[in-house]
């Protein structure tokens, strides 16, 4: 094995090309580099990379932090959040209701139990769509009519903007009129951001004064009545 030892090693012109080695040959550099001494950026391959640590900023471009990952493009970015789970409500009404016979009323669903985002509007008794997806929304509840059993027919609706029923769930019974009549109704709707859906009512009584249903109508602990839904996609 020979030694040379010079204090410069460069090209013979300035600003030439330094080569040592060839390709396949293996280059031991051994001491301490001083200044001046280039840090390679490329050609580096990962296996060759054994001990210590690399900065994050030399894995890709973006804004490298605890809340960003990085990605197969080799860039930095912030995850998008989950649309499971994302918006989810349930309410329901805290006293009876008068409704107009065989007409559909807006029932005055005033009382939050959850609401994920405070999407649900209690004024106008509502909820809104806090982003576009798909939403699956359910509603139940009963309509009475007193002291008879004169329900000939219940109707839920739901209806979107205030505009038309999207999706509805209904009982006959005008074979045999009963008391405390109530379908079970869910659906999945598709909703713009800031489209809203309210719960309807189409109680349809001999007598002609139906009455929607507390909350407490079987028990002081609740149960009676409930709107509520999530999104799912």
């Amino acid at each position: 094995m020979s030694e040379i030892k010079v204090d410069t090693v460069g090209p013979r012109v300035d600003n030439g090309t330094l080569t040592i080695g060839a390709a396949g040959d293996t280059v031991n550099i051994a001491g301490t580099a001083g200044t001046g001494f280039p840090t390679p950026t490329t050609g580096i391959a990962a296996s060759a990379i054994t001990t210590g640590t690399m900065a994050t900023a030399r894995l890709g471009s973006g804004t490298a932090s605890s809340s960003t990952f990085l990605r197969g493009d080799q860039t930095y970015a912030a995850p998008t959040a989950s649309v499971f789970g994302s918006s989810y409500f349930a309410a329901f009404n805290n006293t009876d209701q008068t409704l107009t016979n065989a007409t559909y009323t807006k029932i005055t669903v005033n009382t939050e139990i959850v609401d994920s985002g405070g999407n649900f509007d209690t004024s106008n008794n509502r909820f809104i769509a806090p982003a576009t997806g798909v939403y699956f929304i359910y509603a139940r509840g009963f309509a009475d009519s007193g002291t008879n059993t004169e329900i000939n027919s219940v109707i839920f609706g739901l209806k979107k903007n205030n505009g038309t029923i999207v999706a509805e769930s209904s009982v006959n019974m005008a074979a045999n009129p009963g008391r405390n009549i109530g379908p079970a109704l869910q659906s999945t709707i598709s909703l713009s951001a800031s489209d809203y859906i309210e719960f309807w009512c189409n109680a349809n009584d001999a007598s002609g004064s139906p009455v929607f249903k507390s909350n407490t109508i079987f028990s002081s602990t609740g149960a009676g009545n409930e709107f509520g839904g999530w999104r799912v996609a």
